[in-house]
This record gives structure tokens, sequence and C-alpha cells, in this order.
């Protein structure tokens, strides 16, 4: 019988893995499930004869892969897949498929209500500021940056996006103004939103050159990922300007620094926060089992990443 593993060191919900295992029986499949476990060894043993994974932030290594003997498909429950080896899965054979757009709007909603919250001095009773009249600026117009976009002009923000991988006029379709390049949008926005994901071109490419050309009131607000961010040039506009603000979903390695010396000036959760939602939890890991299902039986590769 084909073997589907679930492993999550943070587990998907009850709702979501009744969900999952529903979809796979239906298809004749068998689920088991790995969850919060200790260490790698862990997963690897786990994946030894299963033909189909599922992760969320999970990582899999290239020795993972190799212990999976009967592996055809990784799906990652999410839109981000930095967390998998894919020089190491196509070299298996291995299809590596992510599930976007099924956490788009809690990363949205995440994204708003930060910037909501530090505009207001995370509520503590003094004046702060609105978002209505504002600029934003979305830097990758995807599934999460035209929810953002969306939900951004329902509060009455002004909306521009730059993504060189998106025509200008399907931008324009959102009601949101295209721009040419990512210098010209952050120099234009005091708010700039990031959805862009981390891959060789674009780690530490969120440097100091664009920081510090963004207009008085600047915050950067980033869902995306922390890999994204040159640090020290983090560091650097932290001190060389005293208005500039940061939002993150996961804190920079500096965190502490920040958080001793620039009070009221960035906010970052505990941990990555965006697709923490019932709902997105629900429908990531149901698309997951559902690619899987349609993968193995129609050998379709829609959302497939390597």
């Amino acid at each position: 019988m084909t073997k589907v593993l679930v492993a999550t060191v943070k587990p998907f919900a009850a709702q979501a893995v009744n969900g999952i295992r529903q979809v796979c029986e239906k298809a004749g499949f068998e689920m088991t499930l790995l969850e919060k476990y200790g260490n790698q060894e862990d997963l690897e043993k786990a994946v030894a004869d299963a033909d189909a994974l599922i992760i969320r932030s999970d990582k899999v290594t290239r020795e993972v892969i190799e212990a999976g003997k009967n592996l055809k498909i990784v799906v990652r429950a999410g839109a981000g897949y930095d967390n998998v080896d894919l020089e190491a899965a196509t070299a298996y054979n291995v299809v590596v498929m992510n599930t976007p757009g099924q956490n788009s709007n809690a990363v949205a909603e995440l994204a708003l209500g930060m910037m909501v919250y530090l505009a207001r001095n995370g509520f503590n009773g003094t004046a702060g500021t609105e978002l209505r009249g504002k600029k934003i600026g979305i830097h990758a117009f995807g599934h999460v940056g035209q929810l953002v976009g969306k939900i951004a002009r329902g509060f009455g923000m002004l909306v521009y996006a730059f993504d060189p991988f998106i025509a200008d006029e399907k931008i324009k379709d959102h009601g949101v103004v295209p721009m040419n390049s990512a210098e010209e949008l952050y120099k234009e926005c005091q708010f700039i939103s990031l959805h862009i994901p981390a891959n060789e071109k674009t780690k530490e490419s969120i440097n100091y050159e664009l920081l510090s050309s963004m207009p008085e009131g600047a915050t950067l607000v980033n869902t995306a990922r922390k890999e994204v961010i040159n640090e020290e040039d983090l560091k650097r506009i932290f001190q060389d300007r005293e208005d500039f603000k940061y939002i993150s979903d996961i804190a920079p390695d500096y965190a502490p620094e920040i958080e001793s010396n620039y009070r009221g000036r960035f906010f970052f959760t505990p941990k990555k926060m965006g697709a923490q939602t019932a709902e997105a939890n629900i429908n990531a890991g149901i698309a997951a089992a559902e690619q899987i299902v349609a993968f193995l039986n129609d050998n379709d590769t829609t959302f497939k990443v390597n």
C-alpha cells in the first residue's frame, strides 16, 4: 500500500490531520504521523518506507532523501520551500512541490496587523499614526502580495508594487501602481512589505542602500524570510535613522541588540507566524495531500518546484 508520511515538528491542527487522512484513505493510501520529533534521525527512520512526505518547516536534507528509499514526492505545506534540498531531490528523482496560495490570506492579514500594531505604538496609550493616505510598496506581487495590496487599499493606503515577473497591466488590474525597480519602489514608499523568496539572488538583497532611500517614517515589514535581509545593514539603518522601524514574524540574529537600543521601533513575533491560523493550517495540509494523490495517480506536476 502507498504510504504517506506527515512529518511535522510543529504539528498540524487536528482538523488538518483528519482532512489529510481522509484524502489519503479515499485514494487507498496509508497515512502515518510523525509529530514533535526530536532530531533528524527520527525523520530519516520514519521516511525509510514512505512513498510520499508532507512537511511544514521541517528540513528535508540530502540524508532524509537518501533514507527514503521509496520516496517519490515531498510536499511542503506552504509557499516557501528553501527547507528542502532541491538538488538532492532531483538527483534521486524525487518531485518537490509547495502549496502556493493556501497560506496567503493568513500572511497578508498578519502583515497589516503588525503594521497597525506598531503604527499605534503597541497600543500603549500614546498617540500613534494612521495607515490611511500612506504609501505602501509591495516587493513581489504574488499570492500574498496581491492580498496585502487589497487589504491595504481597504485601509485607504496608496499601493505600489515591484515584481519583474508580473506584467504591469496585471498589477494595474489590482488597482496598484507598478514600479520599474526595487530602488524606485523604496524611494517612493513609507511602508515596504516583503514577499520575495530566499534564493541566491535575493539573500541579503535588502540592504542599506535600499532602506536609506525610503521616505521619512520608513517601516519595513518582513513576512518573507530572514535571509533576505542584510542584517549588518539593518543594524546600521537603525543607528542612522531614528525614524526607521522594522516589523517581522521572524526575529533577526541581532534581535537582542535591537530590543535593547531601539524600543518602540520594532516588533518581532516569538516564532514565524505567517501560516499560524486554523484556516491556513487546514488548507495547506489538505492541499498537500490532494497534490500527492494527483501526482501518484495521474502524474500531475502542476506545483513542482524542482
